[in-house]
């Protein structure tokens, strides 16, 4: 009886593992969107449209980041960031808003969340 339980169960088992790769391997992907070209001109005014934490954007050094997916991994309190999301930053990540710079890590990681150049609004 514990044999045939034993037996039933493990199958069962391997049967639903199988399936589940099967579905992985076979299954049409969804598309995903052509990833927004780095060179890609971003003005002030669209930066300023992205100043939330569930979308937020900042212009550093020239360039315009999307750190969204990085503000809950950030050391510190995400709510240290967020007040420049949507803003030009280069200052106040040259300084952490304390006068020290952030570290070469922190510079090594800004490149994959990088989507376009800063272009400032004309005046």
């Amino acid at each position: 009886m514990m044999r045939t339980l034993y037996v039933a169960s493990t199958t069962a088992f391997w049967a639903l593992v199988i399936a589940f790769w099967a579905a992985g391997t076979w299954a049409p992907h969804a598309e995903q969107p052509p990833a927004a070209p780095a060179d890609r001109a971003i003005t002030a005014a669209e930066l300023a449209r992205h100043a939330r934490p569930e979308d937020c954007w900042m212009a550093i050094r020239g360039s315009v980041y999307d750190l969204t997916p990085y503000l809950p991994d950030h050391p510190s309190r995400p709510q240290v960031i967020e007040p420049w999301c949507g803003k030009e930053a280069t200052d106040a990540y040259n300084t952490k808003t304390k006068g020290r710079p952030h570290s070469k890590e922190a510079d090594s990681l800004l490149p994959q969340y990088r989507i376009g150049r800063f272009v400032p609004d004309a005046k």
